[in-house]
């Protein structure tokens, strides 16, 4: 079936959800179906598929810029740039070691990005312009292809970490860069406290920093933080020479980004169960970075300076997400622990009523889940 046939089917579907009331989940690999579990009103409704509605629409190395329909999966765009020494900066998940297929669409309505995000950005920071099926069955159009093109509202950025709730995203442009020519890994050991402070005191500084982690050794001994650098090879020398540390061979190192981006390291094996052990949940705190560390029973790793905190612990909700607003960020269930909990953080009465706003201007029939997004 050509595009446009199947965009006729994916527009006939959400016509008739809407005249039987039929409730509507959007799917793409399923590469993060863990993370947004179906709610009661998806599990009685329909699945709109978008796995059929695939291919790379444009492609122009030259202006950094390509556009891709979001079934897609995210390994053929990513081999695509790879051919011409390009990648998406912000080094998306993709969850491959669960038996699913991440998607481009899947890549941006859930948001989340890996290691190299404390450098490069976020998702949003790379999204053009977008192509939305609504609730109305309706193919909006939003931005464009270059970055200096928003006027008024931009909805393309909006739709990055909605979660299928305003809609099926059909298309993305998104601005690619570069790969660097250089890379180097440091390690240090260092308490927590320490790590944090350093990593903001040296992301202050014109250093060439991609990524940094800390985490415990498995016996408790070991506090080890990770640096990752990227970018010319003067400046990536240049920050070794001065910042010491010890430097992790390019295997190891390899194999240390790509487990942190796909928590396929030890640290994550157990949260991988469902539920996770003995009731365990991993939990999310996105807070400032330059938070001390908030005393939370668990095991801790830490990313992106000190902004992304993930922590395996049996507390319940209440207390992460209490701790979470003190410091001033929020928490997300990310994967395990108490299936009726919710995954995110409900937002506060005013950003609740402006939400719920925003999704019936898009989906006024109520076909589609409602999920509030971090």
């Amino acid at each position: 079936m050509n595009p446009s046939d199947t965009l006729a089917t994916l527009q006939e579907q959400v016509r008739q959800a809407a005249i039987q009331h039929t409730p509507l989940a959007v799917r793409g690999g399923g590469s993060k179906s863990w993370l947004h579990p179906a709610s009661r009103q998806a599990r009685a409704g329909a699945t709109l598929d978008l796995n059929a509605y695939a291919g790379i629409v444009s492609y122009e190395p030259t202006e950094l810029v390509v556009t891709a329909r979001a079934g897609t999966p995210l390994a053929e765009l990513e081999a695509l740039l790879a051919t011409q020494g390009q990648c998406l900066p912000f080094d998306p998940p993709h969850f491959a070691h669960t038996g699913a297929r991440a998607t481009v669409g899947g890549m941006v309505a859930a948001g989340l990005a890996g290691p190299a995000r404390q450098g490069a950005g976020a998702v949003r920071d790379y999204v053009l312009g977008a192509v939305l099926l609504n609730g109305r069955a309706e193919v909006l159009h939003f931005g464009g292809q270059v970055m200096k093109n928003v006027a008024g509202f931009d909805v393309s950025r909006l739709l990055v970490g909605s979660m299928g709730s305003l809609g099926a995203i059909l298309e993305v442009s998104l601005k690619v860069l570069p790969r660097a020519p250089a890379h180097a890994t440091l390690v240090f050991e260092m308490s927590k406290e320490r790590a944090i402070e350093q990593v903001n005191i040296w992301g202050s500084q014109p250093l060439p920093i991609a990524a940094s982690t800390w985490c415990c050794g498995g016996n408790g001994a070991e506090h080890l933080l990770h640096l990752h650098l990227r970018g010319a090879q003067a400046a990536v020398a240049a920050a070794c020479s001065r910042l010491g540390g010890e430097q992790v061979d390019d295997v190891a190192a390899t194999e240390l980004w790509h487990g942190l981006r796909e928590q396929t390291l030890p640290w994550f094996a157990t949260t991988w169960a469902q539920p996770g052990a003995a009731g365990e949940a991993l939990w999310r705190l996105a807070v400032p970075p330059t938070t001390p560390p908030l005393r939370l029973q668990g095991d801790l790793l830490i990313e992106w300076g000190g902004a992304q905190r993930w922590l395996k612990t049996a507390l319940p909700a209440a207390v992460m997400r209490e701790a979470a607003a003190r410091a001033g960020g929020h928490a997300t269930r990310f994967r395990g622990g108490d299936p009726d909990t919710p995954v995110f953080t409900p937002p506060v009465p005013p950003l609740d009523r402006i939400h719920r706003e925003i999704k019936r201007a898009f989906d006024p029939h109520g076909l589609f889940p409602t999920v509030m997004s971090d």
